[in-house]
């Protein structure tokens, strides 16, 4: 427990958790720099909860009680804020005042800047290892999230054999009763959370099939399900998600990819240029 970080923590034990304690989780999960510092009662009120919830929460974590917690929490935020101030530098600074542009920048920069911590990047490379592993990959994102798995699909698909993309109208259960213990399912799902998708993870889940899941949050409602959840943030003040982090991340990955099965990528993409070549599929 105690080198793991504190979200994976919450999100390891939240399935056991009371209801009360799952709005802590929360909001912990959501406003950790603020609540680093905050007393139990004022983290119950700010979760509509009660102290002695507070505090039951962090025994149900493990911890001895809630200031073991609480100086956990300030550690790790201390380490995270250490990388964050040798990064000043080269941070854009603006103001309110400044254009709509520039701020959607900023965020992104942001964004991206956090993608790069150690959490993230553990979990990055635990993902590619199980793509590299699977004999074959189930890749669904509905609506709004469709479109981030096509390009995964298609990326992905230029690499390795054995890659299907679900149809947005609706082919999973055919696709999925196709797959092994050895394959691996990939669910895209970001605000406001689609039904489909969420019976596709919890299907994968059900029948012991790896679940990786892309969203915006840990504790959204296919992250907390998901052996593996790669996360994005979504903008404080548009409550929409940038697809340009999402492809950012996913491009972590694919290079991750890269680097771990370069043989077979040479092998798959030679196939594929020959194919390419036969048939004009590009006007080059």
């Amino acid at each position: 427990m105690e080198h793991l970080p504190f979200k994976l923590l919450v999100k390891e034990k939240f399935d056991h958790l009371s209801a009360g304690q799952k709005k802590v989780a929360a909001y912990l999960i959501e406003n950790l720099d603020e609540a680093a510092f905050k007393t139990a009662f004022q983290i119950g009120r700010e979760a509509e909860v009660s102290e002695t919830t507070v505090i039951r929460f962090s025994y149900s974590l493990g911890f001895e009680g809630f200031s073991r917690m609480q100086a956990r929490i300030q550690k790790q935020l201390l380490h995270q804020n250490q990388i964050d101030l040798s990064n000043n530098d080269s941070v854009l600074r603006i103001d309110d005042k400044q254009d709509p542009f520039t701020k959607v920048i900023e965020n992104e920069v942001h964004i991206l800047r956090h993608l790069l911590d150690h959490t993230n990047v553990q979990d990055i490379w635990k993902a590619v290892d199980v793509l590299i592993e699977a004999d074959q990959i189930l890749i669904a994102g509905h609506r709004i999230s469709h479109a981030a798995a096509y390009w995964f699909s298609y990326t992905l698909s230029s690499l390795r054999e054995n890659v299907s993309l679900c149809s947005p109208t609706g082919d999973f259960y055919e696709k999925f009763c196709n797959l092994t213990n050895k394959s691996v399912v990939v669910v895209f799902s970001f605000p406001r959370y689609a039904n489909e998708t969420l019976k596709v993870a919890e299907c994968a889940k059900e029948q012991g099939v790896s679940l990786i899941s892309v969203t915006d949050r840990l504790l959204s409602p296919i992250g907390r399900i998901s052996d593996i959840a790669l996360t994005t943030e979504e903008n404080a003040e548009t409550g929409t998600n940038s697809i340009a982090s999402v492809i950012s991340l996913l491009d972590l990955v694919i290079a991750g990819i890269h680097q771990k099965d370069a043989k077979r990528i040479y092998t798959h993409q030679q196939k594929l240029e020959r194919l390419y070549s036969s048939y004009e599929v590009f006007n080059e």
